[in-house]
């Protein structure tokens, strides 16, 4: 009796719907251009090109600009939403020639990425491709809201609204991070890329089959039918958000993790510190850390007692290391002491001076006041920095500069520890890395040695080479093994 009850409270609402919904739409005509635009033809197979080649200039560059140009073609828009209607009317024709047309287009795109991206000096993972690796239940709930606009806009005639959609779902984009994937070898970013375009593609038919059938399209098929249809959209959606979820809850930790991290690391040491360079591998298990911290008081046990700290607080195996440098406190101690003395000429003679700025010297580098080179004439001091373990290269020029500001009146050479690692090299959309060239250049001054330019093209070598020679750097050309790349050259037998 209640199911009666229930189902006449229905009617009203049935009336209403098509009354004012469903009989302002042309069911044939819509059905004839989805089979006109969803299948294979010359045109859509010139547009997989051109759409697949803009993406990846877009990507590599990267250039969102570009990117929006790829998505304007849209061309593998017809037929996921062709398929979603041949789903909707159990059309099996439609959904044989939409999917074929999806599969091929698909496999061209990803192919002609993999050939261009192996012959392309530039293999870099960019802020672009990096976006598209790590789809989230964000970008299923894009592509669900994009798909009932898409299937709307084409029931109603309103075509030009489907070029919104494309932009807001991207689905070439995706396809050629998988062919940069494959190309390079990087599974992470072709499982990511792949799950992204998956997640596009299976949203955005079944959504549009969904909509289809709210629209009274298969208003010939029965209850089963319908039935069958929404079971399979639910499975699907909930099939795809055990991945998507599981993505949103890492990024969601490692935004949290950073900030705990640093946070600790920073409380476990005096107020005064300063926390520099700090990374977080949080793929690798333990989770590993690695930070240095500027700090006037040096604390031997912070290792230990940060892993302790982190590993509660994060609920994960953490190994942790932070490299200590000691410097004193810019408003006390030593070192405030000695710079106001040597400002003060009236109190101080010219031996007195040297000698603080010589201490203020040795302070920073971390060295006994003896180790330091003083030329009087040129009024200058050098010192080679103690050596200080996974310490970057900008970390001891920005040592030289603090030395420097302790002792006024002359000028400081910091030598970088042996060990010191030499800046990365990077070339985005044929423009090189300014500041890697200029710590390099740095770097090949003041310790008075060749720097070897190696890996990458002949061009970019050359380029590297006259970059660093400019900044008064001594460079020589290196091998053309690898990728670009900075090294010592070999001392000149004698």
């Amino acid at each position: 009796m209640s199911d009666v009850k229930a189902r006449s409270k229905l009617i009203p609402l049935r009336r209403w719907w098509s009354m004012w919904t469903l009989s302002g739409v042309d069911h044939d005509a819509v059905l004839r251009q989805i089979a006109e635009d969803s299948g294979w033809s010359g045109r859509y197979l010139f547009l997989i090109v051109i759409s697949a080649m803009i993406s990846l200039l877009g990507l590599l560059m990267p250039s969102v600009a570009v990117l929006i140009g790829a998505m304007l073609l849209s061309p593998l828009m017809m037929p996921i939403i062709g398929l979603g209607f041949g789903i909707a009317t159990v059309d099996t024709q439609e959904i044989r020639r939409s999917a074929t047309a999806l599969l091929v287009g698909s496999l061209i795109a990803v192919a002609l990425s993999v050939v261009c991206v192996s012959l392309s000096p530039i293999q870099t993972i960019t802020s672009e491709i990096a976006a598209r690796t790590r789809p989230t239940l964000f970008d299923l709930l894009v592509a669900l809201l994009s798909a009932v606009a898409g299937a709307y806009a084409l029931i109603r005639g309103r075509g030009g609204a489907v070029v919104g959609v494309a932009i807001a779902i991207a689905l070439m984009p995706p396809l050629v991070v998988v062919g940069f994937g494959i190309a390079t070898l990087n599974w992470t970013v072709f499982a990511g890329s792949l799950l992204l375009f998956a997640t596009n593609a299976i949203t955005i038919a079944l959504t549009a089959a969904l909509v289809a059938r709210l629209y009274g399209f298969g208003a010939h098929l029965s209850p089963q039918h319908t039935g069958w249809q929404l079971i399979l959209f639910l499975v699907a959606l909930s099939l795809l958000s055990i991945p998507l979820g599981a993505g949103l809850r890492q990024i969601a930790f490692e935004s949290v993790a950073q900030r705990q991290v640093r946070d600790t690391i920073t409380a476990r040491f005096p107020e005064a510190s300063r926390l520099g360079p700090l990374e977080v591998d949080y793929t690798a298990t333990p989770i590993r850390i690695r930070a240095v911290i500027f700090t006037p008081q040096l604390n031997p046990t912070a290792d230990r007692h940060l892993a302790a700290d982190l590993r509660q607080r994060l609920k994960r195996p953490i190994d942790v290391h932070v490299d200590q440098l000691h410097v004193e406190p810019e408003d006390s101690g030593l070192e405030a002491a000695q710079i106001a003395r040597a400002n003060n000429a009236s109190r101080s003679t010219d031996a007195e001076r040297q000698r603080l700025a010589v201490a203020s010297v040795a302070l920073i580098a971390g060295i006994p006041p003896q180790e330091v080179q003083i030329d009087v004439d040129h009024r200058t001091l050098m010192a080679t920095a103690s050596t200080l373990p996974d310490l970057p290269m900008a970390l001891y020029r920005l040592l030289e500069q603090r030395a420097a500001a302790g002792a006024p009146g002359w000028r400081v050479h910091i030598v970088p520890a042996a060990d010191a690692a030499l800046p990365s090299l990077n070339i985005k959309a044929g423009v090189i890395d300014d500041a890697a060239l200029t710590l390099a250049a740095w770097a090949s001054r003041r310790d008075a040695r060749t720097l070897t330019v190696s890996g990458g093209s002949r061009e970019q070598r050359l380029a590297v080479v006259a970059g660093l020679n400019a900044r008064a750097g001594s460079a020589a050309e290196g091998d053309s093994k690898g990728k670009l790349r900075f090294e010592w050259a070999s001392p000149t037998p004698s």
